[in-house]
């Protein structure tokens, strides 16, 4: 596993020609390192399957779409409609590639938060060593759309991906693949998969430490972990390139129990060193420590700066994803710039417009957005501005409140004089990004004038 600190690239990573059509440059958000892959989704066919589109886009390209610059709302959009924007998705984007950057940190963003090609290819012009990924369906996707380093958070034991995997791997020597491995019946199993599929080259793993009892995946303890090495080195189809772990999942976390936690994910980096557990390794390769969520990744550039000289480099890859979007609730509050507000501060990306449809009663008003459409797993959507029906003017939406989501139906509550009619657009912020990409497959990008510049696609 040979890595690199610059932005990985794609294959086929040409700047447009200078001769290509407006419908082939107006997805041009991925950026000049997009792979042919990327830019086809621009040559993707608007109709039934995408909600919100304007109706009479229908058999237009999205790229030829985006080269209207329709606005969202006098531009035939339908509602409920899914924004998000371009300011606040570039302003993340360079915010956490200077924080890596300042901290001496690799970054492979958790892919699963978008599934989005478009989105995956900014974040490696900003200087991503590759995205990471949780399930074989996601390692799919990302090699459909030319990613060169996955880094899979888990332990792979399905016999058929693995056997994809080796057929990759064979395939294409440029490709970097990592993985969890946690259990010695892990190890026999991937052992097992490799064999049979014939594979030539092996697959890199890490050793998973886990974050406690009760938490989620990973060995429990370091002589478990070793267990883990000593299967990985019996066998030719594995190699054993470093350590990992998720310090969100620390029981009762708090700074002080999260850093304890990352301090054993270090030291069992130096004791497998100290053991010459990498001594197949190459000496210029690096051994790669990874962690780092969303809400902690503070704690992880504070611990891993305390890495000890190692008989090889060190790669140091955080991990976090949602930062690409952030959010207006779970992530909001659970953000480490809240603590390190001098590194700088994350954008919530998202807005949710839905239209008022009923308003039984002065306390009562439903919109047409409901779970179908919205992020309900950790907070509710909340009301942030209102666009009047009537003369399109904005204003806060003060005193409205939603209180619930039905499928198609959002439930809210107003205080007197808040003046909402039927007809009104309300504009909510959401919670959780992960929850809220997955049920839109084309979200429309938008200036903060309300003119959509692209569309960006996500395959979940």
């Amino acid at each position: 596993m040979t890595v690199a600190h610059d932005a990985t690239t794609l294959p086929e990573e040409a700047p447009l020609a200078a001769d290509q059509s407006a419908e082939q440059s107006a997805g041009a958000f991925a950026g000049p390192y997009a792979g042919q892959a990327v830019r086809a989704l621009a040559d993707e066919r608007v109709d039934h399957r995408f909600k919100a589109l304007p109706p009479d886009a229908d058999g237009l390209t999205v790229g030829a779409l985006a080269a209207q610059r329709r606005n969202l709302f006098t531009g035939g959009f339908t509602t409920p409609v899914l924004a998000l924007s371009a300011e606040s998705v570039e302003a993340n984007l360079a915010l956490l590639e200077t924080y890596a950057e300042r901290h001496g940190l690799a970054f492979a963003p958790h892919g699963k938060t978008s599934m989005s090609p478009q989105l995956f290819a900014r974040q490696l012009e900003h200087g991503a060593w590759g995205i990471t990924a949780a399930v074989p369906h996601q390692v799919r996707v990302y090699r459909a759309y030319g990613i060169r380093r996955i880094f899979l958070a888990n332990e792979l034991v399905d016999a058929v991906a693995l056997r994809r995997l080796a057929g990759e791997l064979d395939a294409d020597p440029d490709f970097t693949f990592v993985c969890y491995a946690d259990s010695v019946r892990g190890v026999e199993l991937m052992d097992e998969a490799l064999r049979a599929a014939g594979a030539s080259r092996p697959v890199d793993v890490v050793v998973e430490l886990g974050a406690g009892e009760g938490a989620r995946t990973g060995a429990r303890t370091e002589a478990d972990c070793a267990a883990v090495a000593d299967a990985v080195a019996s066998v030719s189809t594995l190699r054993l390139v470093g350590v990992a772990g998720y310090e969100g999942e620390v029981p009762d976390a708090s700074p002080e129990r999260v850093r304890a936690w990352l301090r054993r994910l270090v030291g069992l980096a130096a004791d497998f060193d100290a053991a010459g557990r990498f001594d197949g390794l190459p000496a210029a390769e690096e051994i790669l420590v990874s962690a780092g969520g969303s809400a902690w990744f503070d704690a992880v550039a504070d611990v891993f700066a305390e890495i000890p000289e190692l008989s090889r480099p060190v790669c140091r890859l955080l991990r976090s994803g949602a930062y690409v979007s952030h959010d207006d609730g779970h992530y909001r509050h659970l953000t480490p710039f809240n603590r390190i507000p001098e590194e700088g501060a994350l954008q919530p990306a998202f807005r949710l417009w839905a239209q008022v449809v009923s308003r039984p009663s002065p306390e009562q008003a439903f919109v047409n957005a409901g779970k179908r459409d919205a992020a309900y797993d950790l907070d509710l959507p909340q009301a942030q501005v209102v666009r009047s029906a009537r003369d399109g003017s904005v204003r806060p939406a003060t005193g409205i409140t939603v209180t619930g989501l039905s499928d198609q139906h959002g439930w809210v509550r107003t205080e007197p004089d808040t003046g909402l009619e039927v007809g009104d657009w309300i504009g909510m912020g959401l919670s959780h990004p992960c929850t809220s990409f997955d049920k839109w497959q084309l979200i429309p990008l938008t200036e903060a004038d309300g003119t959509v510049t692209d569309y960006i696609r996500t395959f979940f």
